[in-house]
């Protein structure tokens, strides 16, 4: 029960935190799980991140939910999205009530601004430790570019692009593994 309870105020604390989504929360992910509390290591975060981008519903929930899964089966996905969404919903409620007085008020505007340039920033380092531990050589580079340049200028299902770029690793690793197979089988002879 202690163990749920810690899954559930990690996730509030995360979910508190956490403006932008699910890849903002990446740093606090990897400070939280990985170094923390060494429930997993960082390939199998970044394996719940690709998941969940293929998965409807809202990263951030998505990943809480294959985390809590991970440490307490279904118990523990459901404090880890209940943990995650409970201040979203505090926020709103709260923002609802109050943004009558204050949406037009200048510092209001100015905190959301200076937020929206943080979220940016915590987006741009979880891509750039998303590259470090997915990119890996020529063919991942090329999938990546090939994924960047689908999703930033055509309408073409983002859902669709991840089974389509899965595809395309299967088909480019077992190519490749068969080439090896034979180089090596060759060189025996």
């Amino acid at each position: 029960m202690y163990e749920l309870l810690e899954i559930y105020l990690m996730f509030f604390r995360m979910g508190a935190v956490t403006f932008g989504g699910g890849y903002a929360m990446l740093p606090i992910l990897r400070r939280e799980i990985i170094e923390s509390r060494r429930w997993m290591d960082e390939e199998a975060i970044m394996d719940y991140y690709a998941l969940s981008q293929g998965l409807p519903g809202i990263i951030s929930v998505n990943v809480a939910v294959f985390i809590g899964y991970y440490r307490k089966k279904v118990p523990g996905a459901l404090a880890a999205a209940l943990g995650v969404v409970s201040p979203c919903v505090i926020i709103i409620s709260l923002i609802y009530f109050l943004l009558a007085g204050f949406q037009d008020n200048i510092y209001v505007r100015h905190a959301l601004a200076g937020i929206s340039v943080c979220v940016v920033a915590l987006i741009l380092d979880a891509i750039l430790s998303l590259w470090k531990k997915g990119v890996k050589d020529i063919p991942c580079v090329l999938i990546c570019l090939f994924s960047f340049v689908v999703s930033a200028f055509t309408k073409f299902s983002p859902i669709l692009l991840v089974v389509l770029c899965a595809l395309m690793g299967i088909a480019i690793r077992t190519v490749t593994a068969s080439k090896g197979a034979k180089k090596n089988g060759g060189d025996k002879k």
